[in-house]
């Protein structure tokens, strides 16, 4: 019998995250604060965020140590299993060899745990009572709410509006897990108030959301705001994905020639595939493929440049390829993905050509996730669809031109709490729509200028 998943011990979870910082060959432009223009300072951060944390994101050490503390919680499900996808391949006709590292076996049912935790650790140890954050599909606002109760923090989590009214399992899992939930916008702060004053009937968007976290954070001495993607830490927590898949995969005799992930800010992209970027930036043949949705299509259409990370314009400035901060992206079922701009690391690795990019509708994602649940057995999150589209593709490329390359992708979460979009979409209800340039090129007018 041939090997379907690969394990390795809870010894082999990382003793330390791989920082890519010190490997990139440029990198990302220095972040501006809001109101100077001037490179923000560790001062400027503090007001929101730990020490610790703040040191992370501008260390350009490769390697930095994870508390003890963190890994023992890790090792409520880390290492995470390494799937070798036979029946996927077999299905497909292809040559290709298909590696999955599945991170849907957290205890909130996708990658985000592997930052929330350290996260709380460091705001716990700052003295910090209270998180405030924000969440698009809920996966990230979930991590966190698990994360504040192993550490005794309350967390209070914006979740855009459109997601709050989809996913109602994820907005219940937070608030089993002690955290209040807040559909955004909303009125509690001065951010949803003067957007639900524009537009009563407002979506949300997470750029909406992060304002509402932000300013919560800042108006309140006792809490810090965490976010559960972009930023350089929270890359950098995700490498735990990646490294471990290195140790997996040479157990299997292997490594990636191509490697996927889906992309809405950029952490789980950043989690299974910067730990093997540094081989190519050293010379090593490999591909490394965003994939994003056709209808917030950031790194595809978007422009490089500076950018709020938020729509009230309270975070600094990022240099990111952004659709433009006030962006409000339709109510597409990967709410994972509806973010106007990606991590500054991932967008300088584009922008240096070390990272491709692709767009698709959400019915052919959709269709390659039916596919992937009807060989590989697991009902993927849509965010993860996308990447398993791109990796199908990928694997009808090889049986056409007759080549065995070996494809890993990052099974980012599994899609149990989103079936309503599966629902959907069985029953004809879901439509494709792709952003029109119009409108992006209206929403990037009006960015200022530098």
């Amino acid at each position: 019998m041939k090997d379907t998943k690969i394990i390795i011990p809870e010894k082999d979870i990382p003793a330390r995250w791989y920082n890519i910082m010190a490997d990139m060959p440029n990198l990302p432009q220095a972040p501006l604060h809001p109101a100077t223009r001037q490179p923000v300072t560790p001062d400027d951060l503090s007001a929101i965020f730990p020490l610790a944390l703040i040191e992370q994101e501008v260390s350009r050490e490769r390697w930095i140590d994870i508390p003890e503390e963190v890994r023992e919680i890790y090792a409520l499900w880390r290492p995470s299993p390494l799937y070798r996808a036979h029946r996927l391949e077999k299905a497909l006709g292809t040559p290709a060899k298909i590696y999955y590292k599945y991170e849907g076996v957290s205890p909130a049912g996708s990658h985000k745990p592997n930052t929330s935790i350290p996260q709380a650790y460091y705001n716990k140890k700052a003295g910090i009572r209270r998180i405030a954050t924000e969440t698009g599909a809920g996966q990230w606002g979930s991590s966190m709410a698990l994360a504040g109760q192993l550490f005794g923090l309350d967390v209070t989590v914006y979740m855009v509006k459109v997601s709050y009214n989809q996913k109602p399992y994820r907005r219940i899992a937070m608030e089993t897990w002690g955290a209040e939930v807040h559909a955004s916008p909303s009125a509690v702060t001065q951010s949803g108030k003067k957007a639900l004053e524009a537009d009563p009937e407002n979506p949300g968007s997470l750029g909406l959301a992060i304002s509402e976290a932000v300013e919560d954070a800042a108006t309140h001495d006792d809490t810090n705001y965490a976010l559960g993607s972009v930023l350089n830490h929270v890359c950098l927590h995700q490498t735990v994905i990646g490294l471990e898949a290195r140790k997996q995969l040479e157990i299997a005799g292997d490594f990636p020639d191509i490697i996927i992930g889906c992309c809405g800010g950029g952490s789980n992209l950043a989690g299974i595939a910067f730990p093997f970027i540094a081989d190519k930036i050293n010379g090593r043949d490999l591909r490394v493929i965003a994939v994003e949705p056709a209808s917030c299509p950031t790194l595809t259409k978007g422009e490089f440049r500076y950018d709020y990370g938020d729509v009230a314009g309270l975070t600094p400035f990022l240099m990111m390829y952004t659709l433009g901060h006030d962006f409000i992206p339709p109510g597409i079922h990967a709410g994972g993905l509806r973010y106007h701009a990606d991590s500054p690391l991932v967008c300088q690795l584009y922008h240096d050509g070390l990272i491709e990019a692709k767009a698709y509708h959400q019915l052919g994602v959709f269709e390659a996730a039916l596919q992937f649940a009807r060989t590989e057995s697991i009902i993927p999150a849509p965010e993860t669809a996308h990447a398993i589209k791109a990796v199908i593709d990928e694997a009808l490329l090889c049986k056409e031109e007759g080549k065995e390359r070996t494809i890993l992708f990052n099974l980012s979460g599994h899609g149990y709490l989103d079936l309503q979009a599966y629902a959907d979409f069985l029953e004809g209800k879901l439509t494709d729509y792709e952003y029109p340039e119009e409108k992006i090129k209206e929403a990037l007018s009006r960015l200022p200028v530098f």
